[in-house]
Protein backbone atom coordinates (compact mmCIF):
# COMPACT_ATOMS: atom_id res chain seq x y z
CA UNK A 1 0.00 0.00 0.00
CA UNK A 2 3.16 2.32 -0.05
CA UNK A 3 2.77 3.62 -3.43
CA UNK A 4 -0.78 5.23 -2.49
CA UNK A 5 -1.73 7.92 -0.13
CA UNK A 6 -4.57 8.08 1.66
CA UNK A 7 -7.07 11.27 0.58
CA UNK A 8 -8.66 12.79 3.56
CA UNK A 9 -11.39 15.63 3.53
CA UNK A 10 -11.44 17.60 6.85
CA UNK A 11 -13.88 20.38 8.60
CA UNK A 12 -11.60 23.68 8.06
CA UNK A 13 -13.98 25.78 9.31
CA UNK A 14 -17.19 26.40 10.85
CA UNK A 15 -19.60 27.39 8.35
CA UNK A 16 -21.95 30.88 8.80
CA UNK A 17 -24.58 29.87 6.56
CA UNK A 18 -24.39 28.08 3.44
CA UNK A 19 -21.40 25.75 3.65
CA UNK A 20 -18.47 26.86 1.28
CA UNK A 21 -15.53 25.24 -0.11
CA UNK A 22 -12.78 26.65 2.19
CA UNK A 23 -14.71 25.21 4.99
CA UNK A 24 -13.27 21.95 3.89
CA UNK A 25 -9.89 20.93 3.73
CA UNK A 26 -8.18 17.75 1.80
CA UNK A 27 -5.07 15.92 3.16
CA UNK A 28 -3.39 13.27 1.76
CA UNK A 29 -1.98 10.97 4.62
CA UNK A 30 0.05 7.58 4.63
CA UNK A 31 -2.34 4.71 3.84
CA UNK A 32 -2.50 3.30 7.69
CA UNK A 33 -1.13 -0.37 8.60
CA UNK A 34 -3.52 -2.55 10.71
CA UNK A 35 -2.35 -3.77 13.87
CA UNK A 36 -3.37 -7.39 15.18
CA UNK A 37 -7.25 -7.34 15.63
CA UNK A 38 -7.72 -4.85 12.90
CA UNK A 39 -8.81 -4.58 9.07
CA UNK A 40 -7.78 -1.96 6.61
CA UNK A 41 -10.77 -0.63 4.67
CA UNK A 42 -10.33 0.59 1.52
CA UNK A 43 -13.25 3.09 1.14
CA UNK A 44 -15.80 1.92 -2.38
CA UNK A 45 -18.97 4.14 -1.68
CA UNK A 46 -19.65 7.40 0.53
CA UNK A 47 -22.97 8.68 1.63
CA UNK A 48 -23.32 12.44 1.49
CA UNK A 49 -26.62 13.52 3.74
CA UNK A 50 -28.37 16.31 5.38
CA UNK A 51 -27.76 15.25 9.15
CA UNK A 52 -23.62 16.35 7.92
CA UNK A 53 -24.41 19.65 7.88
CA UNK A 54 -25.39 20.03 11.66
CA UNK A 55 -22.41 18.01 13.01
CA UNK A 56 -20.25 21.11 11.56
CA UNK A 57 -22.02 23.32 14.08
CA UNK A 58 -20.70 23.55 17.70
CA UNK A 59 -24.17 23.97 19.17
CA UNK A 60 -25.45 20.80 21.71
CA UNK A 61 -27.08 18.41 19.34
CA UNK A 62 -28.15 14.68 19.25
CA UNK A 63 -24.33 13.84 18.43
CA UNK A 64 -20.98 15.54 18.97
CA UNK A 65 -20.04 17.66 16.60
CA UNK A 66 -17.16 17.20 14.16
CA UNK A 67 -14.11 19.65 15.74
CA UNK A 68 -12.23 21.92 13.49
CA UNK A 69 -9.25 19.88 11.80
CA UNK A 70 -11.14 16.14 12.25
CA UNK A 71 -12.54 14.31 9.52
CA UNK A 72 -15.89 14.66 8.31
CA UNK A 73 -17.91 11.87 9.41
CA UNK A 74 -20.44 9.79 7.12
CA UNK A 75 -21.20 5.85 6.69
CA UNK A 76 -19.81 4.13 4.03
CA UNK A 77 -19.36 0.88 1.81
CA UNK A 78 -15.81 -0.33 1.79
CA UNK A 79 -13.67 -3.28 0.68
CA UNK A 80 -11.36 -5.02 3.06
CA UNK A 81 -7.68 -4.50 1.82
CA UNK A 82 -5.87 -6.41 4.45
CA UNK A 83 -6.50 -7.83 7.33
CA UNK A 84 -5.36 -9.05 10.71
CA UNK A 85 -9.03 -10.10 12.49
CA UNK A 86 -10.23 -13.19 12.35
CA UNK A 87 -13.83 -12.23 11.31
CA UNK A 88 -12.81 -10.62 8.54
CA UNK A 89 -11.27 -11.70 5.14
CA UNK A 90 -9.35 -9.97 2.06
CA UNK A 91 -12.13 -9.02 -0.10
CA UNK A 92 -14.94 -8.77 2.48
CA UNK A 93 -17.55 -5.85 1.40
CA UNK A 94 -18.39 -3.86 4.81
CA UNK A 95 -21.24 -1.72 5.41
CA UNK A 96 -18.95 1.10 7.51
CA UNK A 97 -18.79 4.05 9.09
CA UNK A 98 -15.21 5.59 8.31
CA UNK A 99 -16.20 9.20 6.98
CA UNK A 100 -14.56 11.22 4.30
CA UNK A 101 -11.21 9.39 3.50
CA UNK A 102 -9.95 6.64 0.81
CA UNK A 103 -9.03 4.31 3.53
CA UNK A 104 -9.27 3.72 7.01
CA UNK A 105 -8.37 0.94 9.88
CA UNK A 106 -11.31 -0.65 12.22
CA UNK A 107 -11.39 -3.05 15.11
CA UNK A 108 -14.84 -4.56 13.11
CA UNK A 109 -16.88 -2.97 16.03
CA UNK A 110 -19.90 -1.78 13.77
CA UNK A 111 -19.59 -3.74 10.44
CA UNK A 112 -21.77 -5.36 8.63
CA UNK A 113 -21.21 -7.71 6.00
CA UNK A 114 -22.64 -7.26 2.59
CA UNK A 115 -23.54 -9.79 -0.26
CA UNK A 116 -22.67 -7.86 -3.35
CA UNK A 117 -24.91 -10.70 -5.06
CA UNK A 118 -28.06 -9.51 -3.47
CA UNK A 119 -27.97 -6.16 -4.43
CA UNK A 120 -25.73 -2.97 -5.77
CA UNK A 121 -23.63 -2.44 -2.48
CA UNK A 122 -24.34 1.15 -2.82
CA UNK A 123 -28.02 0.81 -1.78
CA UNK A 124 -26.66 -0.39 1.62
CA UNK A 125 -25.93 3.69 2.16
CA UNK A 126 -29.85 4.60 1.06
CA UNK A 127 -32.80 2.37 0.25
CA UNK A 128 -31.46 -0.39 1.91
CA UNK A 129 -29.33 1.45 4.27
CA UNK A 130 -30.04 4.56 7.20
CA UNK A 131 -32.20 6.09 4.86
CA UNK A 132 -34.63 3.38 3.83
CA UNK A 133 -34.49 2.73 7.59
CA UNK A 134 -35.07 5.91 8.80
CA UNK A 135 -38.60 6.21 6.28
CA UNK A 136 -39.58 2.81 7.34
CA UNK A 137 -39.16 3.13 11.01
CA UNK A 138 -40.28 7.07 11.34
CA UNK A 139 -43.61 6.45 9.24
CA UNK A 140 -44.37 3.16 10.95
CA UNK A 141 -44.11 3.95 14.43
CA UNK A 142 -44.70 7.41 14.50
CA UNK A 143 -47.03 8.33 11.15
CA UNK A 144 -49.21 4.61 11.72
CA UNK A 145 -50.33 5.43 8.05
CA UNK A 146 -54.51 3.67 7.52
CA UNK A 147 -55.76 2.28 4.70
CA UNK A 148 -56.95 5.20 3.07
CA UNK A 149 -55.44 8.17 5.01
CA UNK A 150 -53.45 10.73 3.47
CA UNK A 151 -49.54 10.78 3.83
CA UNK A 152 -47.75 13.70 2.38
CA UNK A 153 -43.94 13.87 2.68
CA UNK A 154 -41.79 16.56 1.82
CA UNK A 155 -38.71 16.00 -0.53
CA UNK A 156 -40.60 13.33 -2.13
CA UNK A 157 -37.66 12.49 -4.72
CA UNK A 158 -35.21 12.25 -2.13
CA UNK A 159 -33.58 9.07 -0.19
CA UNK A 160 -36.04 9.71 2.95
CA UNK A 161 -38.91 10.48 1.19
CA UNK A 162 -39.04 8.20 -1.93
CA UNK A 163 -39.36 5.64 0.69
CA UNK A 164 -41.80 7.30 3.27
CA UNK A 165 -44.45 7.88 0.41
CA UNK A 166 -43.68 4.04 -1.63
CA UNK A 167 -43.97 2.66 2.18
CA UNK A 168 -47.03 4.74 2.61
CA UNK A 169 -48.79 3.38 -0.76
CA UNK A 170 -47.86 -0.30 0.44
CA UNK A 171 -49.69 0.02 3.41
CA UNK A 172 -52.97 1.08 1.67
CA UNK A 173 -52.61 5.02 2.19
CA UNK A 174 -52.46 8.11 -0.10
CA UNK A 175 -49.45 9.19 -1.10
CA UNK A 176 -48.92 12.88 -1.86
CA UNK A 177 -45.24 13.93 -2.34
CA UNK A 178 -44.00 17.20 -2.31
CA UNK A 179 -40.44 18.24 -4.33
CA UNK A 180 -38.77 20.80 -6.68
CA UNK A 181 -38.86 21.38 -10.59
CA UNK A 182 -40.91 18.73 -13.00
CA UNK A 183 -38.54 16.50 -13.94
CA UNK A 184 -38.33 15.20 -9.64
CA UNK A 185 -42.27 15.90 -9.89
CA UNK A 186 -42.68 13.76 -12.65
CA UNK A 187 -40.02 10.77 -11.12
CA UNK A 188 -42.37 10.31 -8.06
CA UNK A 189 -45.43 10.48 -9.88
CA UNK A 190 -44.98 7.84 -12.70
CA UNK A 191 -41.96 6.13 -11.33
CA UNK A 192 -42.64 5.60 -7.70
CA UNK A 193 -46.40 5.72 -7.57
CA UNK A 194 -47.57 8.51 -5.83
CA UNK A 195 -51.38 9.24 -6.03
CA UNK A 196 -50.06 13.14 -6.78
CA UNK A 197 -47.14 14.98 -6.46
CA UNK A 198 -46.82 18.85 -5.39
CA UNK A 199 -43.92 21.23 -6.95
CA UNK A 200 -43.15 23.31 -4.11
CA UNK A 201 -41.68 26.10 -6.41
CA UNK A 202 -45.13 26.94 -8.07
CA UNK A 203 -46.90 30.29 -6.97
CA UNK A 204 -49.47 28.88 -6.08
CA UNK A 205 -47.99 25.40 -4.10
CA UNK A 206 -49.92 26.11 -1.21
CA UNK A 207 -53.52 26.16 -3.08
CA UNK A 208 -51.78 23.03 -5.74
CA UNK A 209 -50.96 21.35 -2.04
CA UNK A 210 -54.88 22.20 -0.77
CA UNK A 211 -56.22 20.80 -3.93
CA UNK A 212 -54.23 17.15 -3.55
CA UNK A 213 -55.15 16.85 -0.11
CA UNK A 214 -59.24 17.08 -0.30
CA UNK A 215 -59.91 15.22 2.63
CA UNK A 216 -56.97 16.71 4.61
CA UNK A 217 -53.95 15.40 5.70
CA UNK A 218 -53.72 12.24 8.28
CA UNK A 219 -49.84 11.65 8.13
CA UNK A 220 -47.24 14.71 7.00
CA UNK A 221 -43.51 13.05 7.59
CA UNK A 222 -41.50 16.38 7.90
CA UNK A 223 -38.10 16.48 6.40
CA UNK A 224 -37.85 20.32 5.02
CA UNK A 225 -39.63 22.73 7.29
CA UNK A 226 -39.59 26.60 6.44
CA UNK A 227 -42.73 27.42 3.98
CA UNK A 228 -43.45 23.73 3.25
CA UNK A 229 -44.12 22.98 6.66
CA UNK A 230 -46.68 26.68 6.42
CA UNK A 231 -48.49 24.84 3.64
CA UNK A 232 -49.11 21.58 5.20
CA UNK A 233 -49.81 22.95 8.37
CA UNK A 234 -53.59 24.81 7.48
CA UNK A 235 -54.65 20.92 6.41
CA UNK A 236 -53.59 18.71 9.13
CA UNK A 237 -56.15 16.57 10.37
CA UNK A 238 -57.65 15.75 14.00
CA UNK A 239 -55.30 13.50 15.11
CA UNK A 240 -52.57 13.78 12.45
CA UNK A 241 -49.43 12.38 13.02
CA UNK A 242 -46.21 14.69 12.38
CA UNK A 243 -42.84 12.39 12.75
CA UNK A 244 -40.05 14.93 12.19
CA UNK A 245 -37.24 13.24 10.24
CA UNK A 246 -35.22 16.85 9.16
CA UNK A 247 -35.68 20.27 8.63
CA UNK A 248 -33.17 20.68 5.92
CA UNK A 249 -35.06 24.09 4.87
CA UNK A 250 -33.07 25.33 8.28
CA UNK A 251 -29.71 23.96 8.38
CA UNK A 252 -27.81 26.80 6.71
CA UNK A 253 -29.59 29.83 8.58
CA UNK A 254 -27.41 31.89 10.50
CA UNK A 255 -30.35 34.11 12.21
CA UNK A 256 -33.55 32.10 13.19
CA UNK A 257 -34.88 35.26 14.48
CA UNK A 258 -38.66 35.87 13.42
CA UNK A 259 -42.32 36.43 14.52
CA UNK A 260 -42.65 33.64 17.30
CA UNK A 261 -45.57 31.30 15.75
CA UNK A 262 -45.35 28.83 18.87
CA UNK A 263 -48.30 30.21 21.04
CA UNK A 264 -50.38 29.69 17.48
CA UNK A 265 -48.72 26.33 17.02
CA UNK A 266 -49.39 24.92 20.71
CA UNK A 267 -52.65 25.82 20.46
CA UNK A 268 -53.48 23.88 17.02
CA UNK A 269 -51.45 21.14 18.94
CA UNK A 270 -54.39 21.04 21.66
CA UNK A 271 -56.87 21.97 19.84
CA UNK A 272 -56.54 19.19 17.31
CA UNK A 273 -55.15 16.77 19.10
CA UNK A 274 -51.61 16.54 16.96
CA UNK A 275 -48.95 14.36 17.76
CA UNK A 276 -45.65 15.72 16.49
CA UNK A 277 -42.65 13.64 17.20
CA UNK A 278 -38.82 14.35 16.30
CA UNK A 279 -36.71 10.78 15.97
CA UNK A 280 -33.11 9.66 15.26
CA UNK A 281 -33.29 5.85 14.13
CA UNK A 282 -31.07 4.13 16.12
CA UNK A 283 -33.99 5.02 18.54
CA UNK A 284 -35.92 2.09 16.06
CA UNK A 285 -32.39 0.13 16.30
CA UNK A 286 -34.74 -3.58 16.69
CA UNK A 287 -36.80 -2.56 13.68
CA UNK A 288 -33.85 -2.88 11.93
CA UNK A 289 -34.83 -6.68 11.02
CA UNK A 290 -37.89 -6.93 9.82
CA UNK A 291 -36.53 -3.67 7.76
CA UNK A 292 -34.05 -5.56 5.81
CA UNK A 293 -36.71 -8.17 5.08
CA UNK A 294 -39.50 -6.39 4.48
CA UNK A 295 -37.81 -3.69 2.26
CA UNK A 296 -35.22 -6.14 0.08
CA UNK A 297 -38.79 -8.53 -0.29
CA UNK A 298 -40.49 -4.99 -1.99
CA UNK A 299 -37.78 -4.25 -3.76
CA UNK A 300 -37.54 -7.43 -5.18
CA UNK A 301 -41.49 -7.64 -6.26
CA UNK A 302 -41.16 -3.83 -7.42
CA UNK A 303 -43.01 -2.59 -5.38
CA UNK A 304 -40.34 -0.16 -3.82
CA UNK A 305 -38.08 2.04 -6.66
CA UNK A 306 -35.11 3.82 -6.05
CA UNK A 307 -32.42 6.31 -7.44
CA UNK A 308 -29.12 6.55 -6.95
CA UNK A 309 -27.02 10.04 -7.47
CA UNK A 310 -23.80 9.48 -8.20
CA UNK A 311 -20.32 11.42 -8.16
CA UNK A 312 -16.99 10.17 -8.70
CA UNK A 313 -14.09 11.28 -6.76
CA UNK A 314 -14.31 11.59 -2.96
CA UNK A 315 -12.15 15.14 -3.55
CA UNK A 316 -15.90 16.35 -5.36
CA UNK A 317 -17.71 15.39 -1.93
CA UNK A 318 -17.63 19.20 -0.88
CA UNK A 319 -19.49 20.82 -3.76
CA UNK A 320 -21.49 17.58 -3.95
CA UNK A 321 -22.78 18.54 -0.23
CA UNK A 322 -23.34 21.72 -0.89
CA UNK A 323 -25.34 21.37 -3.72
CA UNK A 324 -27.27 18.75 -1.76
CA UNK A 325 -28.43 20.80 0.83
CA UNK A 326 -29.93 23.33 -2.26
CA UNK A 327 -31.88 20.32 -3.64
CA UNK A 328 -29.53 20.05 -6.24
CA UNK A 329 -29.23 15.93 -6.06
CA UNK A 330 -31.69 14.03 -7.41
CA UNK A 331 -32.00 10.74 -5.56
CA UNK A 332 -29.78 9.38 -3.18
CA UNK A 333 -26.56 11.29 -2.95
CA UNK A 334 -23.67 8.91 -2.96
CA UNK A 335 -19.93 9.62 -3.82
CA UNK A 336 -17.89 6.59 -5.91
CA UNK A 337 -14.88 6.45 -4.13
CA UNK A 338 -12.98 3.61 -5.46
CA UNK A 339 -14.00 0.94 -7.96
Amino acid sequence: MTAESNLRILLAARPEGRPKPADFRLERAPVPEPADGQVLLRTLYLSLDPYMRGRMNAARSYAKPVEIGELMEGGTVARVEQSRHPDFSEGDIVLAHSGWQAFALSDGAGLRKLDPKAAPVSTALGVLGMPGFTAYAGLLTIGRPKPGETVVVAAASGAVGSAVGQIARIKGARAVGIAGGADKCRFVRDELGFAAVVDHRAPDFSDQLKAACPDGVDVYFENVGGPVWDAVFPLLNDFARIPVCGLIAQYNKIDHQGADRLPVVMREVLSRSLTIRGFIQREFADQRPAFYTDMAGWIADGSVRYREDIVDGLENAPEAFIGLLEGKNFGKLVIRVAS
